[in-house]
């Protein structure tokens, strides 16, 4: 029975040595054992991930597998030296910093990447232990961005989702990691993409477009015969867990007992991991300020800060834990008194109810960091207030910023801007607290944890049936003995069809595409039948169509659908167009042709084209990607489409298409026998617009809408040659 296996570096639960010799399991707290514990408990679902420690004996391995599979999970066995260079190393000595743009602090070393390729095989190799054909796949975050294409290669029909929890950065920054384009197509591995913010999958879009030369459409890509698509999902929070254990008696009595400590004090929140990207020297330095400007507060105010532990053994994190500890030293210093602290420090982890009664006593909860993915704390201490009572000052660079616009959002590099803020917060009036409070908790209570669990899945078994419905079937010898079968018995026939790389290759040349001897005897056939009418749509420009193809009894679309001609008729458009923006965009391109060699012009009409065909290999991708860019920049505010196809790229007017110029001729006469043939994506259009009963087919391997698909156009020549025989 198919079932949902998670995939993450992290087990929900961790495993320590016990004193008396054998192991203790401590389940995880965290939001995404929370919101997935849904998931990985049901049925014959799995958790896949490392249990936190590293075994050696085998012994002890089968004792913990056996114990974690009675909780619906399977151990990955990491060793002391991959832990150090994949997890410590790769993942965040190098991902980390780059993803969340401090480029100074990232390390490229050749044995890191070794270790994280080699890593990220082992879960592969694991998966393989519980995998079975129909399973659906969730990976989770940075560390295992190649995981995606490893289960991809041996299971090519499986459904995988990848979710990033952390920031994806700019292609400016991304482009500085020597493998970006292995890390990449690891994760163009899945599905279905999902991120916290739209700017973080809008700058993977971009990264995926001018590093592996991939286009989309609104999220959608065509990864070789995939359909993919990535989509920004913001994380939630357990809301009723947070508010039911505000109301606990535990909670209740910590609070108390807090309270009586701090004294008679406004209490400033501050929650946060050791790290550099989460801004807490800079929070210091702006409290201090705050102090130093706002002489009424000093003995009124108190930060509470807790630092939770993370690689302190590390240089650069002793580092900071050190400026820390002397920046607290020296405001406490410098303004307390013996009756009150300004700072009260904590480097430690807290149980929940303890966070839960700092979050209920706290009138300023302070989260700014410099840059973050979500940052879950501000939600907390959103759903810890039952009073509605507290104001959230909240960095910009936060992903949770997008959706908590009623905070007092700051940038975390302005320490003026946040000493206001501090000031604002502490001021606020209780209704306006009251009124901001309610709106954010209103969001986060609708969109928890529960649903963006449900929402990834429904997105990505959506994809999935996308995938699906422009799957393509082979053009087999039992649909071509059909399809001959069905043309034979018919009465009256449409027959459409594309030029460029259907009827014939294509040529380093476009002008070196007219028909050859044996297309024309093809055409000559096909069209003296009586009960044929065949019409040829195509991109190419009206001249050159009717140049090459008058002779035949065809009648023409040319420009994706921009002039229409009859055979014996003039040329008419289907619809009025302006092309007064050519003159603009011509000049652009004619900057990408002076920069490639190679590469030309092709003005028609109503389009502009730019070549790209006889560029060197490499430098013509790179230039398209770029082009690609600018040209959807200057075109965004306009009626224009930015199409890219096989070694071109073609500006025109989006309000016609092959699609709109197909159905028009398909309204004019009852036809009973239906046939479209096409290699791009502009076909799809054409493909989508006949009936259910037509023989559409693909040239080309990618998903299509087309029922079937070949090979090259030689194989359309051949059908077409069989047909009439």
């Amino acid at each position: 029975m198919a079932k949902i296996i998670i995939v993450s570096n992290r087990l929900p639960v961790k495993i320590e040595k016990a004193a008396s010799g054998g192991f203790e399991y401590k389940t995880s707290e965290g939001g995404l054992a929370t919101g997935l514990g849904s998931i990985y408990k049901q049925g014959d679902n799995v958790w896949l991930g490392w249990p936190g420690l590293a075994v050696n004996k085998t012994e002890a391995k089968d004792e913990i597998t056996e114990r974690l599979s009675e909780e619906n999970m399977h151990p990955v066995f990491l060793t002391k030296n991959e832990i150090e260079e994949y997890y410590e190393g790769f993942s965040n000595e190098t991902l980390w910093p780059n993803f969340h743009y401090f480029n100074q602090h990232a390390v490229y070393n050749e044995d890191f990447w070794a270790a994280y390729k080699k890593v990220n095989r082992k879960f592969a190799k694991e998966l393989e232990e519980v995998m079975e054909d129909g399973d659906t796949i969730w990976i989770h975050d940075y560390q295992l961005l190649l995981l995606p294409a490893l289960v991809r290669e041996t299971h090519p029909n499986s459904s995988i989702g990848f979710f990033l929890h952390i920031p994806f950065p700019s292609y400016e920054s991304f482009r500085l990691l020597p493998w970006r384009r292995e890390l990449l197509n690891g994760v163009l591995g899945a599905d279905f993409i999902g991120f916290h913010t739209y700017d973080d999958m809008r700058h993977f879009l971009s990264s995926v477009n001018r590093l592996a030369g991939i286009g989309n459409t609104n999220g959608q890509m065509n990864v070789g015969q995939r359909l993919v698509k990535a989509d920004a999902l913001p994380m939630g929070i357990d809301y009723d867990k947070y508010a039911s254990a505000a109301s606990s008696p535990d909670t209740l009595d910590r609070e108390v007992r807090y309270r009586t400590s701090l004294g008679d004090v406004k209490v400033v929140l501050s929650i946060d991991r050791l790290d550099y990207s989460k801004g807490i020297p800079e929070r210091l330095k702006a409290f201090e300020q705050f102090l130093e400007e706002n002489k009424s507060f000093q003995g009124g105010v108190s930060l509470l800060m807790v630092v939770v532990p993370s690689r302190d053994t590390v240089p650069m994190y002793a580092s900071l834990k050190a400026e820390i500890e002397l920046l607290v030293g020296r405001i406490n210093g410098r303004f307390g008194r013996m009756n009150w602290t300004p700072i009260h420090y904590f480097y430690r982890s807290f149980p929940l109810n303890a966070l839960s009664a700092f979050y209920r006593m706290a009138n300023v909860a302070l989260v700014t960091p410099m840059r973050d993915g979500m940052n879950l704390v501000c939600k907390e201490f959103i759903a810890s207030k039952l009073d509605k009572k507290g104001v959230l000052i909240l960095s910009e660079m936060a992903g949770s910023s997008k959706e908590l616009s009623d905070a007092i959002l700051i940038n975390p590099n302005d320490c003026n801007q946040l000493v206001e803020a501090l000031k604002e917060a502490l001021t606020m009036p209780v209704e306006d607290q009251q009124a901001r409070m309610e709106i954010m908790q209103d969001s986060i209570k609708r969109y928890n944890i529960h649903s963006w669990v449900s929402l990834f899945m429904q997105q990505l078994n959506t994809v999935k049936q996308e995938q699906e419905n422009l799957q393509t079937k082979p053009f087999t010898d039992e649909v071509r003995q059909d399809l001959i079968t069905t043309y034979k018995s018919s009465k009256k026939r449409i027959v459409l069809l594309d030029y460029d790389g259907t009827l014939v290759g294509f040529h380093a040349n476009p002008n070196d595409s007219k028909p050859d001897q044996e297309l024309e005897q093809i055409l000559e056939k096909l069209t003296k039948d009586e009960a044929n009418h065949v019409v040829v749509i195509s991109g190419r420009g009206k001249d050159t169509l009717e140049k090459w193809l008058s002779k035949f009894n065809i009648d023409f679309i040319a420009e994706h659908g921009v002039w229409h001609k009859k055979k014996g008729k003039d040329w008419r458009r289907f619809v009025d167009l302006d092309n007064s923006w050519q003159d603009e965009f011509y000049k652009v391109l004619e900057v990408y042709v002076d920069r490639t060699p190679g590469s030309f012009i092709e003005k028609k009409d109503y389009s502009l084209v730019w070549h790209y065909r006889k560029v060197e290999t490499g430098l013509g991708d790179l230039r398209s990607r770029e082009l690609t860019s600018h040209l959807k920049y200057i075109s965004a505010e306009r009626d224009l489409q930015v199409q890219e196809g096989d070694m071109v790229i073609e500006i025109k007017n989006s309000s016609v298409n092959k699609g709109t110029a197909a159905a028009s001729w398909l309204k004019k006469q009852s036809y009973d026998f239906f046939f479209a043939a096409g290699d791009d994506w502009t076909d799809e259009d054409t493909f989508k617009a006949m009936p259910d009963k037509a023989y559409t087919i693909k040239v080309g391997v990618s998903s299509s809408a087309a029922k079937y698909r070949v090979e090259s156009y030689k194989d359309i020549r051949q059908v077409l040659t069989e047909v009439t025989s």
